[in-house]
């Protein structure tokens, strides 16, 4: 089968490679992929920022049908249409399992990273851990939800976003049109969002946004607190670490931080502000099964809809590179049908 492949050297790119799959084992099932979107996620993997992973295959936004299960699986049929999400599977029985905050197992494996992922014309996924699609939701589209929207979805709840609060989304790209959505459709929030790409914030006020304002301002949080008091909650999805700094200054007292994305680098957080204004500040990776599930039942639903367009496998170097130019608005997703 044809898959995309980190290289040897790590640099940022991979190889599509014809890659043979072992055979299923116990529990197990096996996944004709039909979508797999590109995160940058995988952008990271690829260039070795998580520990260098050459061979393995990308894609952690996969979406597919069963083809094949395995002795043990009872939950999966031939036919069903599955997800292949970041969190793979967890150990089981440690207290992150057991309390429902799968996704902190410390033997966790991830698609993509520790094992192989969807990145591939087949997948091998754990029937316990692959999140059934609904059969009414667009399944280019929910290859976004898999990853983009779940993570989203999660940092919102994590932010303990409410109605008819003001929630800030930092990145109006991938991540941050979904999160538009879901403040805006399924937590009733309003919306501030921030970001330096002027199609991405186009993008987002049709999205229902209420408040646009460019990064590259250099008073972006004096603009926040004066126009809307500060924020409830600021939603950080944007690779770069000033955004962390600013949106703490964006906040209201009693508001908290929710960081989603990954640059390198610390954040500076002002102790005076932190202390007297009960700054809180969280971390929030991806989401739950359940979480999953629900979040695929809202783009049933219509009340999110990701802005995806699809390409060639071997287009994806090229999508890359537009990753990386900062030129894409949503996502785009990889084609195996055809």
């Amino acid at each position: 089968m044809k898959a995309a492949v980190v290289r040897d050297n790590s640099d940022g790119y991979v190889d599509i490679k014809d890659v043979d799959l072992r055979p299923l084992k116990y529990g197990e099932a096996l996944v004709d992929v039909e979508y797999c979107g590109l995160c940058h996620t995988d952008l990271h993997v690829a260039s070795g920022d998580f520990g260098k992973v050459p061979g393995r295959i990308i894609g952690h936004e996969g979406v597919g049908r069963v083809s094949k299960v395995a002795e043990g699986v009872s939950n999966l049929k031939v036919g069903d249409r599955v997800s292949i999400a970041w969190f793979f599977k967890g150990c089981g029985h440690c207290e992150y399992c057991l309390t429902g905050r799968e996704t902190l197992c410390r033997n966790v494996q991830n698609a993509g990273f520790t094992v192989d992922g969807a990145m591939a014309e087949q997948v091998i996924v754990d029937a316990n851990y692959a999140v059934k699609v609904p059969e009414n939701l667009d399944p280019i589209e929910a290859t976004s939800l898999t990853c983009a929207g779940v993570t989203t979805y999660k940092a919102l709840k994590v932010g303990d976003a409410r109605p008819g609060q003001w929630i800030e989304i930092v990145g109006a790209g991938g991540l941050g049109n979904i999160a538009v959505q879901l403040a805006h459709n399924v937590f009733g929030a309003h919306v501030v969002a921030v970001d330096g790409n002027e199609k991405k914030l186009e993008a987002a006020k049709k999205n229902g946004a209420e408040l646009l304002i460019d990064r590259h301002d250099s008073d972006v949080a004096e603009q926040i607190q004066e126009k809307v008091g500060g924020v409830h909650s600021s939603i950080v999805t944007a690779v770069n670490k000033d955004a962390f700094t600013t949106s703490v200054n964006a906040l209201r007292p009693d508001g908290k931080l929710v960081a989603v994305a990954l640059p390198k680098g610390d954040m500076a957080l002002n102790i005076d502000k932190t202390v007297l204004d009960g700054i809180q500040v969280a971390g929030s990776l991806v989401g739950t099964r359940q979480d999953l599930a629900e979040t695929f039942q809202f783009g049933a639903e219509g009340k999110v809809k990701p802005i995806v367009r699809t390409c060639k496998l071997d287009e994806i170097n090229d999508v890359i590179d537009e990753m990386k130019q900062n030129k894409i608005v949503g996502r785009v997703v990889v084609d195996f049908t055809k």
